[in-house]
């Protein structure tokens, strides 16, 4: 779907700026202005600016749960999600608990094929069996209702952590810490699930230190920066909105893993993905690590995940990340085929098909992976611009859904009004503005996809129909350098709802070549006839079109990427849309 490539609001003409020794300032201030926030104190990512975490409603009663039960030496059962923020949540808990003494500690990850997502009464059962007197949820519980009354009527206390939107109703749990609990002041709403944990763990190491904890004990009071690895990691996996407060996170994070001193886990999926540690940005996080993690989630079991993330062996950390990236292979396969078959879904819709599916998309087939369904409706949301929910059985009967949406629709809110609206059409549902998943009896789907794309298209406007990139304006040719791309990458973290700074212009082709089966790698200029060219990949283009021999000119939107080949860096632009000039 062609793209319309609009200027931010902020934008100047930076052709004027040409030869101003402050140019670069000039343009990282408009791309921070542009983002809601301010350029030179924004861009301070000291670990001293971090939100102060006693506005988060429920840490008092949390932190005294954690402290009673480590005095008394209690059972404590960590239950995550399977995956990359849930798994990165369960190893915070996991190394900073262990840290503070707790002896009788462990965790437990629902398999998503048997139990579902949160702590549901059968997971519950699961728990009991190892007898714990404190169950502490990560990255979940925020809405298990009934989990958390059954385990209170086993005995078994709970401490809910979580980051998601709560329904109308809470659980009564014997504490709950979620920035988007009713009534909480914590004035960033963005924290992933392993920032919601680390948060509370920074609150109870202040209380052990106030109460002499760690002198009693004997043991060294630990330093909690050493988990900041895997706080960038689940935080950028999650794809939650990089505040200013999420961003100072993700930066620690990177630079000890920069530093080298990222955890045994991370450091050999990293080397797996072939990423250098010191030159590590965000986008690799997202990218290269956080899929290999998700793989253990959608195809097998995340505790193979929690495991790589909290050994302290480097050989086992090696030989857990191997597993990881063969599962991350079996992934893509499976993602590629079920693509292939969605398409084809498209390719047969009657026109009447089409038209039931004009705002809003649902797509079911009865053997496509359950762990793959949201990859799926990620893909298929991009490749039509449009809320997307991709539909499979289970083994219980029901049909699971996993969807995604584009900006301007808030795909919980979505569900919601269709459960409103629609009693007992839902079973459940649960999750965020631009994802959210949900169960369905199989009679209820064709009702489901009706209510769906009609809830949908009231909420569609032109502005959001038409997809659009948002460019940070039109750089002179004079700005196209290794420095300003270094300078730009050195500003971020970049990341969900504060994107790396994109630009846009018209190039001349001097070379252009498919690479990697789908990858356009092209050679342009500025002026035709140009000495001065510019690298640029595409990835993913429609072979069909590309190359073109009919195309000399292109319209770019890109980002200015520093590429490494055999140890020596240039300048590459990362092409972000393109359209021929013809």
């Amino acid at each position: 779907m062609k793209k319309t490539i609009k200027h931010r609001s902020h934008v100047s003409s930076y052709h004027s700026l040409v030869g101003d020794p402050k140019a670069i300032d000039k343009l990282l201030h408009d791309v921070f202005q542009s983002r809601g926030a301010e350029y030179g104190k924004h861009n301070d990512y000291r670990l001293a600016n971090m939100l102060r975490p006693d506005s988060l409603k429920g840490l008092d009663a949390a932190v005294e749960l954690l402290v009673s039960a480590l005095a008394n030496n209690d059972s404590v059962l960590i239950v995550g999600d399977f995956d990359a923020d849930g798994a990165t949540s369960t190893a915070v808990a996991m190394r900073c608990l262990s840290a503070f003494g707790a002896k009788k500690l462990d965790y437990l990850v629902p398999n998503r094929f048997i139990f579902g997502y949160g702590l549901t009464p059968e997971i519950v059962a699961v728990a009991a069996e190892r007898s714990p007197n404190l169950i502490v949820t990560v990255d979940n519980g925020i809405s298990s209702i009934e989990g958390v009354k059954a385990a209170k009527a086993l005995g078994i206390k709970v401490l809910v952590t979580d980051h998601h939107l709560p329904g109308r109703e809470t659980p009564e749990a014997d504490a709950i810490v979620n920035p988007n609990q009713h009534g909480c002041e914590f004035p960033s709403k963005n924290l992933a699930g392993v920032g919601v944990i680390f948060y509370l763990m920074t609150a109870l190491r202040k209380k052990l230190r106030e109460i002499d904890w760690f002198q009693q004990q004997n043991i060294p009071e630990p330093n909690l920066g050493e988990v900041l690895d895997l706080v960038a990691l689940g935080t950028v996996a999650d794809v939650v909105p990089l505040d200013y407060n999420n961003r100072i996170l993700v930066s620690a994070g990177l630079q000890r893993m920069r530093a080298g001193k990222a955890n045994p886990g991370i450091a050999a999926i990293l080397q797996i993905a072939s990423k250098e540690a010191h030159r590590l940005n965000s986008t690799d996080l997202g990218f290269a690590i956080g899929p290999r993690l998700n793989a253990a989630g959608r195809l097998d079991d995340m505790s193979l995940g929690i495991q790589c993330l909290t050994t302290s062996s480097v050989p086992e950390a090696r030989d857990l990340a191997r597993e990881l990236d063969d599962l991350n292979r079996d992934r893509k396969q499976i993602e590629s085929s079920m693509q292939q078959e969605a398409l084809k879904q498209f390719e047969n819709f009657t026109d009447d098909e089409l038209s039931q599916q004009s705002s809003g998309i649902c797509l079911h087939q009865s053997d496509w992976h359950q762990g793959v369904i949201g990859i799926l409706a990620s893909r298929i949301k991009d490749r039509r611009h449009r809320p997307t929910i991709v539909f499979a059985d289970t083994d219980t009967g029901e049909l699971k859904g996993s969807g995604r949406s584009i900006p301007g629709v808030h795909m919980r809110d979505i569900l919601d009004e269709i459960a409103s609206s629609n009693p007992g059409l839902i079973e459940k549902f649960g999750g965020h503005a631009m994802a959210a998943g949900l169960s369905l009896k199989p009679e209820s789907l064709p009702a489901f996809k009706k209510a769906f794309n009609e809830t949908v298209e009231r909420q569609l406007t032109e502005e959001i129909i038409d997809p659009i990139v948002l460019s940070d304006g039109e750089l002179p040719e004079e700005f196209l350098t290794l420095d300003v791309a270094h300078t730009l990458k050195n500003n971020g973290p970049w990341g969900q709802l504060f994107p790396e700074p994109t630009f846009d212009g018209s190039f001349y082709i001097v070379n252009q070549r498919i690479v990697g089966e789908k990858h356009l790698k092209l050679v342009l200029s500025r002026e035709p006839y140009s000495n001065i060219v510019f690298d640029a990949i595409a990835f993913n283009v429609d072979t069909n079109v590309w190359p073109s021999t009919r195309a000399r000119e292109v319209r770019l939107a890109y980002h200015l990427d520093v590429n490494v080949f055999r140890g020596k860096e240039s300048l590459q632009l990362m092409v972000v849309d393109l359209d021929a000039i013809e």
